[in-house]
């Protein structure tokens, strides 16, 4: 059975394609339909991508309604434009009034950054538009949707090559925006942003005073490791180091057993908005977290991060591509012959994680922390 989006978007654009739209047309739209973790990865290269606008010409990025929380990182002038992907499969008003937006915004370029992509959401967006020039990469194969998909090479007038599918998210970014550009490839960013675009740093109360940051909590409950490991951690610091737990108030509440960690001496939790966290993030002498959005943001704000990673993006996502690694980051992971598995595991949980999680070497992570902050120490 046709859904009735498909029905919806076909009498759209064929109206559209007739309908004539006052000027010229101007102004760039990017599209990055990722989730907030892959907004701070997309932060890092959206400068590459702005520069195919033309002088004075407008650059809009289309991000997931939610991802929009990071949208603060993306470079100055650059417009967030946060589209709700759950409601524009089932809205059929809110469908339209999003694609009549974007179809009257008259970009004179349409940028798919996606390698992920889906027929039927974020390529919705590109149909609508109309632009004089649209581009992207070759998808990622998807058997679901790989018909879906082949039709829609139509909406393009060139697809980029981006190679392996297992490669590193920035990199390919990079590499993209380089062949879009017509330059010669050059390095990938270094996954760190410049300091005079962000807050300054929070400081310690007093130079004996240093605190520490935890973000133990995962969309992907499996990807967590237990609370014991994070008491351990706690409980290695030097004297004196006050805990910081962040998270939103919903993730404490899903995950109880992380409280009774809030007994212990020191230890507070914190529910900021990313945009209010990068301050304390930039302060801290060390930020322990999962691999998920905070670990990103941590890492590219300057702060001294161990990563707690699964094995699920190795070669992907994380750890991050030695090229793009910033000196403040730090990945533990346990490899697997099943890794980059995209979170698609096919093993049984052990303990409710993931094996690749459940096999972490607790003494390893506490050496790595020890080593992170004996040399944040050294830096202050």
């Amino acid at each position: 059975m046709i859904k009735p989006f498909r029905i919806l978007d076909w009498w759209l654009n064929r109206k559209r394609r007739s309908t004539p739209r006052p000027g010229t047309a101007r102004g760039v739209l990017l599209i990055s339909s990722g989730g907030l973790g892959d907004t701070v990865l997309f932060a890092h290269v959206a400068g590459r991508f702005v520069r195919l606008a033309e002088k004075d010409e407008p650059v809009t990025v289309a991000l997931r309604s939610d991802a929009m929380k990071m949208a603060f990182l993306l470079p100055a002038g650059v417009r967030g434009l946060g589209v709700d992907f759950d409601r524009l499969r089932r809205d059929l008003g809110y469908r339209r009034r999003v694609t009549d937006d974007i179809f009257k915004a008259h970009y004179r370029l349409v940028v798919h950054t996606d390698y992920l992509r889906h027929p039927d959401l974020d390529e919705a967006l590109v149909a609508a538009a109309q632009a004089p020039e649209a581009v992207a990469m070759e998808p990622r194969p998807w058997p679901k949707y790989d018909a879906r998909l082949g039709q829609n090479r139509r909406l393009y007038g060139r697809l980029y090559d981006s190679g392996d599918p297992r490669l590193d998210k920035v990199v390919r970014w990079s590499r993209f925006a380089d062949w879009l550009s017509g330059a010669e490839e050059s390095p990938p960013p270094v996954a760190l942003l410049p300091g005079e675009r962000l807050p300054p740093a929070e400081t310690a109360e007093a130079a004996d005073d240093p605190f520490v940051v935890m973000q133990p909590f995962s969309a992907v409950r499996q990807k967590q490791s237990p609370p014991a490991l994070y008491r351990r951690l706690i409980e290695s610091l030097p004297s004196a180091t006050r805990v910081v737990i962040t998270g939103t108030r919903s993730d404490l509440d899903a995950n109880g057993e992380f409280k009774t960690l809030l007994d212990l001496p020191g230890v507070t939790f914190d529910d900021r908005v990313f945009e209010n966290l990068v301050p304390m993030l930039r302060g801290a002498r060390l930020v322990v977290s999962v691999d998920t959005a905070l670990m990103h943001l941590a890492a590219a704000v300057g702060a001294p991060t161990l990563c707690l990673a699964s094995a699920a993006y190795v070669g992907e996502i994380v750890p991050y591509d030695p090229a793009i690694t910033p000196p403040n980051a730090r990945f533990v992971h346990h490899s697997m012959p099943c890794e980059g598995c995209l979170g698609d595991c096919v093993l049984p949980a052990e303990n409710g994680m993931f094996p690749c999680v459940a096999a972490l070497d607790e003494d390893q992570i506490l050496a790595a922390a020890a080593d992170i902050l004996a040399a944040s120490g050294e830096t202050e």
